[in-house]
């Protein structure tokens, strides 16, 4: 199994990064939360890798932290959940915040995630939070969370009033950084990343 790359960046696109590793180019599927702390071109990457083998395709996963890569094994784990589909919840939400959504059993909100139906929700709420021991918040983390959660859901909220689909809106809020920033400055960031699309 390929558990690590360390290289240079050839390409790098939202979903897909191009490493050169000793003059051999891997290409490695990422999901946006990676994409985002990428280097430029030519600079040095090193990615925590999962590689999936089927009888159509080799495919390799890499991800910028550990703990992302965790995620990610745990969600191909769940019955109908593929790797495409947990790059997708990956690239629609941080992990902290989807743990948290797992946590506090919010479908509505995995449901604005594309390609998640209900179902599929109430199982990943289900499957899920058994499997995260060790993902545990403190109690200040919990409040900010708590108090964050309110500001993304009245900034998504402002967003759908302006015209944008749930998905346009909670995805352009889970491409901004700063997620304890008010309500304003939460949309005046999600509507900067929604022009850069």
């Amino acid at each position: 199994m390929i558990g690590r790359i360390s290289g240079i960046i050839l390409e790098k696109n939202p979903d897909q990064v191009l490493v050169d590793v000793g003059g051999v180019a891997y290409e490695i599927g990422i999901p946006l939360t990676t994409y985002e702390r990428l280097g430029a071109i030519e600079e040095r990457v090193v990615l925590h890798t999962h590689f999936v083998v089927r009888e159509d395709a080799h495919s390799l996963y890499g991800f910028a932290t550990e703990r992302e890569r965790e995620l990610f094994r745990i969600l191909i784990r769940v019955s109908g959940v593929g790797p495409r589909l947990a790059m997708t919840i990956q690239s629609g939400t941080g992990s902290e915040t989807f743990v948290r959504w797992v946590r506090e059993n919010d479908v509505k909100a995995l449901v604005a995630i594309p390609g998640i139906g209900k179902k599929t929700a109430e199982r990943l709420v289900l499957e899920v939070r058994d499997r995260l021991p060790d993902w545990e918040l403190s109690d200040i983390e919990v409040a900010e969370s708590s108090m964050d959660q309110d500001n993304l859901a009245d900034a998504e909220a402002a967003l759908i009033g302006l015209g944008y689909r749930p998905q346009e809106a909670s995805l352009a809020l889970s491409m901004v950084e700063d997620s304890t920033l008010d309500v304003a400055d939460l949309v005046r960031q999600a509507l900067r990343k929604l022009s850069d699309v």
